[in-house]
């Protein structure tokens, strides 16, 4: 327009040729680059007891040398929250992560189709070994959308957790050997004495074996017994103990199944 003006002459105001440019179809990507392209939602998934869905990441771990870091794989029944599966490798790539897989599916007695494994967009998750691991084991695999974090919630929030941990390390580790003593212990913890918010506060080791059960309902009859005897103290119902009996990844926004509570539907994003 203003070389238009500088020539005297004047056809349209902008916002008109921005209209028929609209129209036109010409306001898109033009120049010959790759163009953007839209990213869907991952598939709602669902799990309804252990061994089903799992959700596995990389995180650093700081060494002596700057710069440089040793890479703690990790995997976590989202179901359970337990940690089933990790090892600390001074390297990052597929080919390690489908032993660890490999060797995790035998020891979890995983059977051909009964896994959904998912994970973010990083190159170790879409490796050619990665992907042929899954396949031979007939694990399905779901990846995040890029740089999306909130597609695999699970295991971002468990990474927070273990890292604000009191006892994490203010100096770097010393070697491969120090870093991996270190995590035996966090995970020990993890899933045997660490009580989750989101799982009614039972530990994942206790909720992997089905014994979580057991120790709610004995809770509610506590809860009972309490209000029974005093039940001036209590305004409202007692302390929601129900069990949850399935957990979602990535849902669908009109999937509020019988049975979900507000906390199991926005546990996606809840931190470990």
């Amino acid at each position: 327009m203003p070389r238009l003006a500088d020539q005297g002459s004047y056809l349209a105001s902008e916002s008109t040729f921005y209209r028929l440019l609209r129209e036109q179809k010409q306001l898109t990507h033009r120049r010959s680059e790759r163009p953007a392209q839209t990213r869907t939602k991952p598939r709602a998934v669902c799990a309804t007891a252990p061994d089903q869905l799992y959700s596995w990441d990389i995180t650093y771990l700081p060494s002596l040398i700057r710069g440089q870091f040793f890479y703690l794989y990790l995997f976590v029944d989202i179901f359970s929250r337990k940690i089933v599966g990790w090892q600390v490798y001074e390297e990052e790539n597929s080919a390690l992560a489908g032993e660890l897989l490999r060797d995790l599916c035998h020891r979890e007695n995983i059977q051909f189709q009964q896994l959904t494994l998912h994970s973010d967009n990083g190159s170790p998750m879409k490796g050619s070994s990665m992907l042929a691991t899954l396949q031979q084991l007939g694990v399905m695999p779901s990846i995040s959308r890029p740089s999306v974090s909130n597609d695999n919630p699970y295991s971002e929030s468990l990474f927070k957790t273990l890292k604000y941990r009191p006892n994490y390390p203010l100096r770097p580790f010393a070697d491969v050997t120090e870093a991996r003593q270190w995590v035996t212990e966090l995970v020990e913890w993890y899933n045997n004495e660490h009580r989750h918010s989101a799982i009614r506060f039972v530990t994942p080791g206790q909720r992997h074996e089905g014994l979580d059960e057991n120790l709610l309902d004995n809770r509610k009859a506590v809860y009972r017994a309490a209000r029974a005897k005093h039940p001036q103290r209590w305004s409202g119902s007692t302390r929601n103990w129900q069990r949850i009996q399935a957990v979602h990844l990535n849902p669908d926004k009109a999937e509020a199944k019988e049975g979900d509570t507000k906390e199991g539907l926005i546990q996606n994003k809840k931190a470990a």
